[in-house]
């Protein structure tokens, strides 16, 4: 089998397809990457190894360290503009795809949906060349038809809130992690739901000395990690005395006992210092919500029932055991991933990046008229 994925930026096949062209070149396929722009317009979350002027070759070097951890023999990294391809003469790029499958003869074609993803333009725009590039090949084939899939992502109902609390669980009191996992998990969180492999709603607050961060028992609804500042966890026994029980200060978590536990917040966690946090919550919340024991809870212990997504894809691919190649060619794109798959629970990564979804759009589903 050969196998062409064409996405817009470095790092997009790992997210889409990263599991599933490990596990078919394990196999014996032979796979090509095209990215259709270098991403110099990206984020840069390792100043100290790329500039914004240097950023495009980086990513383009990133991309064949990613490439050759997923197994995929071939790279091609385009020089199209990062952020405007949709603003590219179409033809041009559609003709570009069409001689590098004539000349790769791929048997499976990978790219985005018309929605690319989240809503990306340049997503968009390679969805719609690529599929008009397999159009034209299959038109003008009298052999074999390329087979055309869409990435799809179906909304999922994990929640990293519980995962982290229940792996939270197993480490020691106050657990303390590093300032280079709080990077990660922040930007793993935030790719995690943007492309619907987990349900939480993820902020980062800031909080002045004293605020109450967390009220004893009051309905245990978020995970906090500390940014920056310090917090006191105080017990009330006796109405308004607290009883310190420990402060904890950048790289510890809070609020994990109450959720994992489904149970009420058995302390008082309030501000020391000036005091950022990253939360991970049930829902986003309510302007109007209460604080303490017996005002009424928007998200209360549990997750909110949601109604399930009705999932539209035509294929799922198991790759749970490729799963630490994925993470680890996430990783290669280190000036966008700075994570390696050490810093999660194997088991949560399985979860949440275990299957791969796709539509297939070339050939088209024959109408069944039978059950």
């Amino acid at each position: 089998m050969r196998i062409l994925a064409a996405y817009a930026h470095p790092d997009d096949e790992c997210f889409c397809s990263g599991g599933t062209l490990a596990t078919y070149t394990a196999a014996g396929a032979e796979a090509l990457v095209i990215s259709a722009t270098p991403g110099d317009a990206g984020q840069i979350h390792d100043s100290y190894n790329t500039t914004r002027q240097t950023l495009g070759s980086t990513r383009a070097r990133e991309l064949e360290d990613s490439c050759a951890a997923l197994g995929v023999q071939h790279v091609q990294c385009w020089d199209y503009p990062d952020g405007s391809l949709a603003h590219v003469d179409i033809t041009e790029v559609v003709d570009r795809l069409v001689t590098t499958m004539t000349e790769f003869q791929p048997d499976v074609v990978l790219t985005f949906g018309h929605d690319g993803g989240y809503g990306h333009p340049d997503h968009i725009a390679i969805s719609y060349a690529t599929e008009e590039a397999v159009r034209r090949i299959n038109e003008d084939s009298t052999n074999t038809i390329i087979r055309l899939y869409f990435a799809y992502f179906p909304q999922k109902e994990m929640l990293l809130v519980e995962e982290l609390s229940n792996w939270l669980m197993t480490k020691d009191l106050h657990y303390r992690e590093s300032l280079d996992f709080l990077k990660a998990l922040s930007i793993f969180a935030e790719e995690s739901t943007m492309l619907r492999y987990s349900s939480d709603f993820v902020d980062t607050n800031w909080y002045p000395p004293g605020f109450c961060i967390i009220e004893q028992g009051e309905q245990s609804n978020k995970l906090y990690v500390i940014l920056s500042g310090k917090v006191d966890v105080m017990r009330e026994a006796d109405a308004g005395s607290l009883e310190p029980i420990a402060q904890l200060g950048v790289g510890q978590f809070f609020g994990e006992t109450g959720i994992a536990r489904q149970q009420a917040r058995n302390a008082y966690v309030i501000a020391h210092d000036a005091t950022t946090c990253l939360e991970f919550a049930y829902q986003q919340p309510t302007l109007f919500e209460g604080r303490g024991e017996e005002a009424l809870q928007n998200g209360e212990q549990e997750a909110p029932i949601r109604p399930l997504e009705r999932i539209h894809a035509t294929h799922v691919i198991d790759v749970r055991e490729h799963i630490l190649q994925k993470i680890e060619a996430i990783g290669c794109h280190r000036t966008q991933f700075p994570i390696t798959p050490s810093m999660f629970p194997r088991d949560m990564l399985k979860r949440l990046f275990g299957q791969e979804y796709y539509v297939r759009i070339y050939p088209e589903f024959e109408m069944q008229t039978q059950l």
